[in-house]
């Protein structure tokens, strides 16, 4: 016949067998830890873990062999992405009611916007390589198409 067993009997039974199981895992896992450890192959687990490629940043200014910038070059390369379809309110190259009442604050206030940023425009139109005469040499050509 079958023999009833009662579940605190089980409950008991599970237990042993899972602490058995456990004593007989957890060492056999570390052992492979500890011979990699112990063994000093440090060397060849570097090896091992190098990177595929290797990646450098340079600047721009470097490939170019460091010669300033003209006027047109700087804003057709910087500054031409919102001035020519005047994305952020940017006003746009060339539209003369845009750039009227700025034009006649005078150039120090443009030069000024321009080197130190304005409404969303980061300072230097966000190219911070750029020296101060590439960037006003930039703002007289966007005068210049205004006018």
């Amino acid at each position: 016949m079958a023999e009833s067993h009662s579940s605190k009997s089980i409950m008991v039974a599970s237990i042993v067998v899972a602490v058995v199981g456990i004593a007989l895992i957890v060492p056999l896992s570390l052992k492979g830890d500890r011979s990699a450890a112990q063994s000093g192959s440090s060397d060849a687990a570097d090896v091992r873990i190098q990177p595929v490629a290797k990646f450098e940043l340079q600047k721009a200014a470097a490939a170019t062999g460091g010669a300033p910038k003209d006027g047109p070059t700087v804003y057709n390369s910087v500054c031409g992405a919102c001035h020519n379809s005047g994305v952020a309110n940017a006003p746009k190259a060339g539209d003369k009611g845009a750039w009227g009442p700025r034009i006649g604050q005078g150039k120090d206030a443009l030069y000024k916007s321009a080197l130190g940023g304005k409404g969303a425009m980061p300072p230097k139109g966000g190219a911070a390589d750029l020296s101060d005469a590439e960037i006003k040499a930039a703002v007289d050509h966007l005068v210049g198409l205004a006018k």
